[in-house]
C-alpha cells in the first residue's frame, strides 16, 4: 500500500468521524452555524479541493498504526484525527480574520462570506467541538487514554495561541532574533504536529519513552515544514507553489531567510530598512539575499531539523507499512516543492 492509498482508504472515515462531531451544534435554528463551518471543512457537495490535504490527521493515524502491532490499527486514532483537524481549521478561521484574507483553497473565506462575527462564532464552536470529539477516544483507548489526550490538546491549544501572538507581534517589531523565529514557529506550526504524533502514539497505548520519541518527531518535523515553507516563500517554483514568490517580501514578513538577512546588516538590511519592498523590487531582493547566504542558511537549517526529527523517529521504533508510509510521508513534506 502506498500513502495514496492509505489516505483514499483513512481520509473518508476521518471526515465521517468529523461530520458526526459537527451534527453536535447543529439545531433547527443554528444551521447555518453548521452550514459555515462544514463549508471552510470543504465537506460540503461540490467542495473539490477545499478541503486541504489532511496532512495532520494522516500523521496522527500512521503514528497509531506504526506504534500498535495489529492490522489496522491506526483506527484506534480516528477521533483523535478528527479533533487535531477540526482545531487545526478553527486556528485557520480565525488567521483568515487577523490577515484579513480573502480566499483560502480557491474560494471565499468564512469571514468573508458570512461576516466577521459570525466566522469568529464559527471557529470559536469548531474549537469546542475539537475536544468533544476527543472525548471519545476514550471509547477506544479507555478514560485514563482520552484524559491524557485531551492534555495534550489543551497544551497544544495555548501554544497555538502563543506562537499566532509572536507571529502578529512580529509585524510591528523593527527587531526579532532567529531564537524569537524558533519560538513562534514552535507554537504556530511545529506544537500541532507535535500533538499529531503524540496523540497518534497515545492512542496505541505505548508508554516512554517511544511516546516522547514520537513527540519531538512531530515537533522537529513541524520545525523542519516551517523553515521549507519560508525557503519556498522567496525561492519556490510559482507554477508549482501557486503563490508568487515575490509575497513575503512585499508583505513584510519576517521569515527565516528574511531574518537570517536582517541580521547580517548588509545590502539587503539597508534595503529592507528604506522601506516597503515593491513586488517588483522582489527579486532583486531574492537575489540579494541569496548572495548574502540566506538561502544557503535556510537549507541548512531544514537539513538540521529533518535530521533530527528521523533520529526522533529512529527512536520511537515505528513498525511495518504504517511506520514505512510514516517516514515516507514526513520526508515528502519537508522536500516538497510546492
Amino acid at each position: 500500500m502506498d500513502l495514496d492509498v492509505f489516505a483514499r482508504t483513512a481520509l473518508p472515515r476521518v471526515e465521517r468521524t468529523m461530520a458526526e462531531a459537527l451534527e453536535r451544534s447543529r439545531t433547527a435554528a443554528t444551521e447555518p452555524l453548521h452550514e459555515m463551518m462544514v463549508y471552510h471543512l470543504g465537506l460540503d457537495p461540490g467542495a473539490g479541493g477545499a478541503s486541504g490535504k489532511r496532512i495532520r490527521p494522516l500523521l496522527v493515524l500512521l503514528s497509531c498504526g506504526s506504534a500498535v502491532p495489529e492490522p489496522d490499527g491506526w483506527r484506534r486514532a480516528l477521533p483523535a484525527a478528527a479533533a487535531v483537524e477540526l482545531l487545526h481549521n478553527f486556528s485557520l478561521i480565525h488567521d483568515d480574520i487577523q490577515d484579513a484574507s480573502p480566499t483560502r483553497r480557491g474560494r471565499p473565506t468564512v469571514w468573508k462570506r458570512w461576516g466577521i462575527p459570525q466566522a469568529i462564532n464559527a471557529g470559536d464552536a469548531m474549537y469546542t467541538l475539537a475536544y468533544r470529539a476527543l472525548l471519545d477516544q476514550g471509547a477506544v483507548s479507555g478514560p485514563e487514554i482520552a484524559l491524557e489526550a485531551q492534555a495534550v490538546l489543551q497544551e497544544t491549544s495555548l501554544a497555538l495561541t502563543r506562537g499566532q501572538f509572536l507571529d502578529l507581534d512580529f509585524e510591528t517589531r523593527s527587531e526579532v532574533s532567529l531564537e524569537a523565529y524558533w519560538e513562534m514557529i514552535g507554537g504556530k506550526t511545529a506544537a500541532l504536529l507535535a500533538a499529531c504524533t503524540e496523540l497518534g502514539a497515545l492512542a496505541a497505548g505505548i508508554e516512554e519513552p517511544r511516546r516522547t520519541a514520537y513527540r519531538e518527531f512531530g515537533r522537529s518535523l513541524g520545525l523542519a515544514f516551517q523553515a521549507q515553507d519560508d525557503l519556498l516563500g522567496i525561492w519556490g517554483d510559482e507554477s508549482q507553489t501557486g503563490k508568487s514568490t515575490a509575497g513575503d517580501l512585499a508583505a513584510g514578513k519576517k521569515s527565516l531567510p528574511i531574518l537570517y538577512g536582517l541580521g547580517r546588516d548588509g545590502e539587503f538590511a539597508r534595503r529592507w530598512r528604506a522601506g516597503p519592498v515593491h513586488p517588483d523590487a522582489a527579486a532583486g531582493m531574492a537575489e540579494i539575499l541569496e548572495t548574502e547566504g540566506a538561502r544557503r542558511f535556510t537549507e541548512a537549517q531544514v537539513h538540521a531539523r529533518t535530521g533530527e526529527a528521523m533520529h526522533y523517529l529512529e527512536e520511537a521504533e515505528p513498525a511495518g507499512e504504517p511506520g514505512e508510509l510514516l517516514a515516507f510521508l514526513a520526508n515528502s513534506l519537508i522536500r516538497r516543492r510546492d
